[in-house]
């Protein structure tokens, strides 16, 4: 398997995923995207690279706003309580930098290595927008897609209903 970027564009084509990418300048949070989102449709997304107090690693990703409840998350997805990863982890198991996390990333990952949870709103979502390995661009496809894509990566995908904090 074709990993990185140019992989990740093989496999697109190989399953007949439909997509759009669209460039733009470098974002790093979502307060930084919203130029962005306002332009592409669909349902944009925010990634977060945890760690449990068992030493496991967990790729998150749930609808941009979301402000997740990091202190009911573990019981919604069966892990011990949860911190942020550290960068250095993030390249290592991701081969990506801060600020490009996306699910697609896992197509660098081991099987096993990190268990990644995808929102059940966003699974369910005609489009979702996520960076393809890297923040000066965003790509565009289903929620059913995401998930194939990661089954073929050899990950299984959890799907849940993620705890946000209320306002």
């Amino acid at each position: 398997m074709q990993r990185g970027e140019s992989g990740l564009l093989a496999d697109l084509a190989a399953h007949g995923i439909a997509h759009e990418i669209h460039e733009h300048e470098a974002v790093f949070t979502v307060e930084e995207s919203r130029g962005i989102k306002d332009s592409l449709p669909g349902e944009h997304t925010k990634n977060l690279f945890l760690k449990d107090a068992k030493g496991a690693f967990w790729l998150l990703t749930v609808p941009a706003e979301a402000q997740v409840d990091l202190k009911a998350l573990p019981q919604a997805i069966g892990c011990k309580r949860v911190s942020f990863g550290k960068a250095e982890d993030m390249e290592c198991l991701l081969g990506i930098a801060p600020g490009s996390v996306t699910p697609l990333a896992m197509i660098n990952a081991e099987p096993g290595s990190i268990t990644v949870v995808l929102d059940e709103r966003l699974a369910a979502a005609d489009r979702i927008n996520v960076h393809p390995l890297r923040n000066t661009a965003t790509v565009g496809l289903s929620g059913a897609d995401t998930l194939k894509l990661l089954q073929h990566w050899g990950h299984e995908p959890l799907v849940a209903l993620i705890p946000v904090r209320e306002e």
